[in-house]
């Protein structure tokens, strides 16, 4: 019998959680300035029962955290960094989504703080991605700083990021990582707030040790040197020496200092370590407070219609991991609805049985014009990216070895 191998380091054996509708192949959140073609990758951890850690980090949120207690937590943080002179206090990462609308709004409107909003700015822009974020400035009343990086070295390293490692989103991620820090820098503020951390969807470590309060350094700042740092699967050195960008072209990307962050005190926090989130109840209070509005179709690729609806690019994400990690858009949204006791796990399996493979069309043409590639190099990169023990080809066409039931 011959021997189906499994790329990218994942378990050779898929299964599926017995809570949720996330699989073993899930890969845990990453150093992205480190990732080169061929690292093997971490995943999410099945216990005895076949229950993911991420489903027992949702358990130990329901019945093992004083959510009263983390509250006062966050007041008495707010109330040392709270400033009086009308200067900021705190920076909020977000582009006006559901979830930065919320941490935003809180910040300043219950707890008294006086955020300034900073915004990496999607590849391109939905029409319903702007509305929202123009709302989240004007309706919910913030100031903001929205970035927008050199389009063309954007376009560059999110083409050889979806050619040397299916990743066309890391250009973006790399800018949301970074860019609160970065900008807390910039005006002397000292401290930052993101929202959950992404560990909380299951990274093979136990709920305890995820239960922490500040995001870990590593993962957006660093004092190695540039000659370390890897964009788009391609060392910064031959970038700057092969594709004729120079150290400022590339900067944005780029991790922050942490000598500096360590100089000027500034801390990242996770609001959700204080407060509990949900992203459903982000979207009501959004909506309410923020002027924040869904989608008028659902996403393709899911049942959602107000989840990551700010770029155009953001479908091929999820399709990328699908293809990859057979983990689709639907997997990611059902799994999270399970373990937030929106929807139970039988409907959960049935919206990814109909949704999880479903080809995001709409902005097909957009993206290959924005990475400059044709179609049938698509393909080619998609299908070459296919690990063997996910997909099998039956009649012609690319099916699942493993679907979901």
């Amino acid at each position: 019998m011959t021997k189906i191998t499994a790329k990218y380091g994942l378990p050779a054996k898929v299964s599926f959680c017995r809570k949720c509708v996330m699989s073993n192949q899930k890969p845990s959140s990453t150093v992205e300035f480190k990732y080169a073609s061929g690292d093997k990758k971490k995943t999410i951890a099945f216990d005895a029962a076949g229950v993911c850690d991420a489903c027992h980090f949702a358990e130990y949120k329901e019945t093992q955290i004083d959510w009263k207690k983390r509250e006062k937590q966050l007041r008495e943080l707010c109330d040392r960094y709270r400033r009086t002179d009308s200067s900021y206090d705190c920076i909020v990462p977000g582009s006006g989504g559901k979830d930065s609308a919320f941490a935003s709004h809180v910040l300043k409107y219950k707890y008294d703080m006086h955020p300034l909003t900073v915004t990496w700015a999607p590849h391109l822009y939905t029409d319903i991605g702007w509305r929202n974020f123009t709302a989240w400035i004007h309706q919910g009343g913030f100031d903001n700083v929205l970035f927008t990086p050199n389009g063309r070295v954007h376009r560059l390293l999110t083409r050889l990021a979806f050619k040397n490692l299916l990743h066309p989103f890391q250009p973006f991620i790399f800018g949301q990582k970074n860019i609160g820090a970065k900008f807390a820098l910039k005006f002397n503020v000292p401290l930052v707030f993101y929202g959950e951390n992404q560990a909380e969807y299951g990274n093979g470590k136990s709920p305890k040790e995820n239960d922490i309060a500040q995001v870990k350094p590593e993962f957006f700042s660093s004092d190695e040197s540039i000659d370390t740092i890897i964009l788009g699967g391609v060392p910064v050195k031959k970038l700057l020496a092969k594709e004729g960008l120079s150290r400022n072209d590339l900067d944005p990307y780029l991790p922050v200092s942490a000598r500096a962050l360590k100089k000027q005190k500034v801390q990242v926090h996770y609001l959700a370590h204080y407060l509990k989130w949900d992203p459903q109840e982000n979207f009501y209070y959004a909506t309410k407070h923020t002027g924040f509005q869904a989608n008028t179709e659902r996403t393709e690729g899911s049942y959602s219609k107000y989840s990551s609806i700010d770029d155009k690019t953001d479908p091929f994400h999820y399709y990328t991991t699908l293809i990859k990690f057979g983990i689709g858009r639907a997997t990611y949204d059902a799994a999270q609805e399970i373990r937030s006791r929106k929807i139970t796990r039988a409907e959960g399996v049935a919206l990814v049985r109909r949704y999880d493979q479903e080809f995001p069309e709409r902005s097909f043409k957009d993206f290959l014009e924005y990475i400059d590639i044709s179609k049938e190099e698509f393909w080619r990169i998609i299908d070459r990216a296919r690990s063997p023990h996910i997909w099998k080809k039956e009649k012609g066409r690319w099916v699942l070895r493993h679907p979901i039931e």
